[in-house]
């Protein structure tokens, strides 16, 4: 698939459309997409209102892809009329493929916002000609873009899984150099997740697949310390894609925001050091050495509780432009109806709400309907969330009933998970306790009399 030298790289078929500008560029300098495009165009002579018409989309949107813009997700029908208006042979058509089909983005289990699904994709896909992946806290890949697809094609695979290709495979024994080195840092990572997650199945499952391979196994009962990531990492490997070339890479390893729980890695190609020392300076592989203790477990919980607590005030955020649509229904148990099989009635707070109140706790989606009777048959209907709710409960009107019924808003206010929970009510009531005591001294301030106030001095 791809043309090498020694020390460079380029994709074959790009190779052949710069044939007419000097030949071949070094591997990470190529221009992506828009440059493979334009290679192959200007080699089958054909010319841009063509390949436009091809993928059934207007000549400006294809010049922009030409110059660089990231195009939509072409469809396969696509491809192929593309690939057959450009004359493409087979590896050409595979690397078109890759470019857009390759390069996928599972969601994670529960998502319910594609749009920062598309914008983790669009990122990961940005970062050409670097090979990026993102992962879940399992290490299962959920996107990748083609540069990683062609460098390590295992990603591919349904199911694929980054720690259990490291520590399994026999081509990972292969690729990496000193790859006792690198198991003992993957297994640290395993250790440091199962300190954080102990009661994590997933986990535990995954940890038992790995110490069914021999050697995995000794590594696990032989190494002690433990890793969080392998952020800035810099190590050797041999990659398959570059001839067997070995090349010096960087990992990068960052924390989603929309998605909190996963990790964003781009693999930077950099050039290689001296023996004993790596690309940036550094004693080689000293990284082999780094190891995490308790303390680092405790912040990585709280860290980890922080970016949930986060996630959640941001959706919040996020939602509230959908949370402000009303609607229109006939009875108040037409607006029940509307949270869904999770419904929680909540008929003490709606008494609060006014005689015309009538509100429904919608579990699933974290949020409440309210519905006011505005005229005989004619219900208005509005999504809001737990905290507008709790915001308006007159603090001393609220009895048993009603207090239980706040416990339930209150808890659906607060990330689903409990230690992010624990985390969000710790910070509240240390923002309340410190308001109560500036509340209390200011009211001692007032109880001890009137302050002489300064008297200004006179401007001459």
């Amino acid at each position: 698939m791809v043309a090498q030298q020694k020390g460079r790289g380029v994709n074959a078929s790009a190779a052949k459309g710069n044939s007419e500008t000097g030949g071949m560029r070094l591997a990470g300098q190529y221009m992506g997409f828009g440059g493979l495009l334009r290679g192959w165009r200007k080699a089958a002579r054909v010319n841009q209102p063509r390949a436009a018409r091809a993928l059934g989309i207007s000549e400006r949107t294809y010049r922009k892809i030409e110059h660089g813009a990231t195009p939509p997700r072409l469809t396969p029908g696509q491809c192929e009329s593309l690939a057959d208006a450009l004359g493409l042979d087979t590896e050409q058509r595979h690397v078109l493929m890759l470019h857009n089909i390759g390069s996928n983005l599972i969601p994670p289990r529960g998502a319910a916002q594609p749009q920062l699904q598309r914008a983790l994709r669009l990122l990961i896909d940005r970062q050409m000609p670097s090979p990026a992946y993102l992962c879940d806290q399992h290490w299962n890949i959920l996107g990748f873009n083609s540069a990683m697809a062609e460098w390590w094609p295992w990603v591919m695979e349904p199911g694929a899984n980054l720690i259990r290709w490291a520590l399994t495979s026999a081509e990972a024994r292969t690729q990496y150099q000193d790859w006792d080195l690198h198991a003992h840092a993957y297994v640290k990572m395993l250790k440091f997740a199962q300190a954080i997650r102990p009661d994590d199945t997933d986990l535990r499952e995954l940890i038992e697949q790995i110490k069914k391979d021999p050697d995995a196994r000794h590594v696990w009962n032989t190494e002690r310390d433990m890793g969080e990531t392998r952020d800035g990492h810099t190590f050797r490997m041999n990659v398959p894609a570059l001839d067997w070339d070995t090349v010096e890479v960087v990992s990068h390893v960052l924390y989603p925001a929309s998605m909190p729980e996963a990790r964003f890695v781009v693999i930077t190609w950099v050039e290689g050091g001296e023996e004993e020392w790596d690309a940036l300076g550094d004693v080689r592989n000293a990284w082999a050495g780094a190891s995490a203790d308790a303390a680092d477990v405790e912040a990585a919980q709280r860290h980890t509780q922080d970016r949930v607590a986060e996630d959640a005030a941001t959706r919040w955020r996020r939602e509230v432009a959908a949370l402000a649509a009303r609607g229109v229904v006939n009875t108040a148990d037409e607006a029940a109806l509307l949270a869904g099989d999770h419904a929680v009635p909540m008929p003490a707070v709606s008494r609060l709400m006014g005689p015309d109140a009538h509100l429904t706790l919608d579990t699933a989606r974290r949020t409440v309907i309210w519905a006011v009777e505005e005229a005989a048959g004619l219900w208005s209907v509005t999504r809001v969330s737990p905290a507008t709710v709790i915001a308006r409960v007159p603090r001393d009107a609220i009895t048993d009933e009603c207090l239980s019924e706040l416990h339930r808003l209150v808890r659906v206010a607060l990330p689903t998970d409990e230690g992010a929970a624990m985390s969000r009510i710790t910070q509240l009531l240390h923002d309340r306790a410190t308001e109560q005591r500036v509340l209390r001294e200011v009211q001692a301030m007032i109880a001890s009399g009137p302050a002489n106030p300064p008297v200004a001095e006179e401007q001459s």
